[in-house]
């Protein structure tokens, strides 16, 4: 059993004018990458209470941030002719289109809402069971790869709870 390559994005704020902090996945093997985004000189919007949820400042991401050029030149190698899941869809496609948008590139791969690969009977068990999964390995929340991890092992747990159930 495959599991989907899971991408989540970390942003600046809510809403209009706000932009990706943090890009991170986790790969069909279980690999995990992760990345701050350097903020580009028109992002400006910056939300103290995004800022509390994931515990980085916009002067630490301008020290220590990959440029958005770097990052969309990663992934596009990393992923070309692949499709890549998000529990976020529309925000993150969102703010997946700002990094390549200032990096002057599009993506190589698609990315696709990861409702679309649940069962019925998954997505009845997914939030219980992604609380648990996240409780037995402590997994921090609000960190990009960390939340594709908390992703990729519910949506196993989940097929692995399903198909047994079904059986």
């Amino acid at each position: 059993m495959n599991p989907p390559i899971i991408l989540d994005i970390e942003a600046s704020g809510f809403g209009v004018g706000s932009y990706p902090i943090e890009i991170g996945y986790i790969d069909a093997a279980g690999a995990m990458w992760s990345a701050q985004v350097q903020p580009h000189a028109e992002w400006e919007h910056w939300d103290h209470e995004a800022e509390k949820l994931h515990q980085q400042s916009r002067q630490e991401l301008v020290q220590h941030g990959q440029t958005a050029r770097a990052i969309a030149m990663h992934l596009n190698k990393t992923f070309a002719g692949q499709t890549l899941y998000t529990d976020g869809w529309y925000q993150d496609f969102v703010w997946l289109h700002s990094l390549y948008e200032v990096a002057g590139m599009s993506p190589a791969f698609k990315l696709e809402d990861l409702s679309v690969l649940l069962t019925a009977e998954q997505k009845t068990v997914w939030h219980d069971t992604k609380q648990g999964i996240r409780e037995a390995f402590g997994l921090q929340q609000h960190r990009a790869a960390i939340d594709a991890k908390a992703l990729q092992l519910t949506w196993l747990k989940t097929m692995e709870m399903t198909t047994a159930f079904a059986s």
